[in-house]
């Protein structure tokens, strides 16, 4: 196999379109705030060449090194969550940044908990279809990484490392009985969370009934509606957005596909859409045609946290799903989000350059299951 080059200008395309986006909804906040109508793109920019290196890197590196790093990976990251809860930094009522917010560790907790989860499915084979050996384990693990974000205030990225690990489950060949019965726990788990907190049941309310407080609690759904509307076919054009100009809350992260609709119209959002639609094939393409079961495994989980995180964003701009503060992988304004998006993608390109298996690896022929997701869905064939 040989590096995706479609998945390269893919993630360059992407990226582009996320600068853009990011200078045309801060500039004016960054005249205003800081003097300097370029302090925003600046720092993207300056997170975005540091993505690069990692993703390049990453590319260049056989991919079974993580195999063999993963335990070391995920008790690194344990202890970065664990900083955070104890003397992490405070924004916005949540508390989830390291050094005066610059690092948000649980970005960096999505990578860690693949890997670890990729190797461990991989070295249990057909035992994780028992339950001492598969569902208590891994459940133990999710709530203990999921825990300590929960205790951040930070439920979406809970929610989001939860999907993505209990679909890596799935594709190793998981009991489908006992995967239900995770699934049926977690929902439960789900409500219980969201009833403890009266922010999240008004988020709720306000989800079902948007247009009881327009310019209270539905507001910022509001706002991003209006400049979804206000762009119309075409848009508005490239800098033309009326509704960043203080109307859209978060307007360079979490609603910053708002002003990309508003300025580049539905064409820009289908563009935009298509672009995620094509990722998603090349990943699943990579992880089906991966040399080796850790390959299969580690692929689609990276593939599934990137698209659902996209979709979540999405679905939240158009009121399709309640209101959560998740960034839209490569456009959103953020270093961490960025950097680890854009190391989600060289272990992807690492994976479909097909290194050669290293002395102690798994071997490719391992079959991980009667319901391995190899067997569930036949590979287009390999290069």
């Amino acid at each position: 196999m040989r590096t995706d080059y479609v998945l390269v200008l893919v993630v360059a395309a992407l990226l582009i379109l996320g600068l853009m986006m990011v200078y045309s909804s801060t500039f004016d906040m960054a005249y205003v705030y800081y003097d300097n109508p370029n302090r925003f793109l600046a720092r993207q920019l300056l997170w975005a060449a540091l993505g690069i290196g990692v993703l390049v890197f990453l590319a260049r590196v056989d991919y079974h090194l993580w195999q063999r790093w993963a335990v070391v990976l995920l008790a690194f990251t344990l202890v970065m969550l664990g900083a955070v809860v104890l003397a992490g930094s405070e924004k916005f009522g949540a508390q989830r940044w390291l050094f005066n917010g610059s690092i948000q560790p649980s970005e960096f907790a999505k990578i860690s908990v693949i890997i670890y989860i990729a190797a461990w499915v991989t070295s249990k084979g057909d035992k994780i279809r028992q339950l001492s050996y598969g569902l208590i384990p891994f459940a133990i693990l999710i709530g203990l990484i999921t825990g300590l974000i929960l205790f951040q205030r930070d439920l979406s990225t809970a929610i989001l490392i939860a999907v993505t690990a209990w679909l890596m489950f799935f594709f190793a060949g998981a009991d489908l009985i006992q995967l239900f019965a995770s699934m049926v726990f977690g929902l439960a788990t789900f409500i219980l969370l969201v009833a403890r907190e009266p922010y999240r049941i008004q988020r709720v309310l306000t989800f079902f009934s948007p247009e009881a407080d327009p310019s209270g609690s539905s507001f910022q759904i509001h706002q991003a509606l209006l400049a979804l509307a206000s762009g119309g076919i075409l848009g508005q054009g490239l800098g033309a957005s009326r509704q960043k100009f203080g109307y859209v809350p978060a307007v360079h992260t979490d609603t910053i596909v708002a002003v990309l609709g508003e300025e580049l119209g539905l064409i820009g959002c289908l563009v935009l859409i298509g672009l995620f639609v094509l990722l998603a094939y090349r990943g699943f393409r990579i992880a089906l045609q991966a040399p080796d079961s850790f390959g299969t495994i580690m692929a689609a989980g990276l593939t599934c946290s990137l698209i659902i995180q996209a979709l979540i964003n999405l679905a939240v701009v158009t009121a399709t799903l309640p209101y959560a503060g998740v960034p839209i992988p490569f456009i959103s304004y953020g270093g961490s989000s960025l950097v680890t998006s854009m190391a989600c993608v060289g272990l992807l390109l690492s994976v479909s350059r097909g290194h050669r298996m290293t002395q102690g690896s798994t071997s490719a022929s391992v079959s991980l299951g009667r319901g391995n997701w190899r067997t569930r869905v036949s590979p287009a064939g390999r290069r």
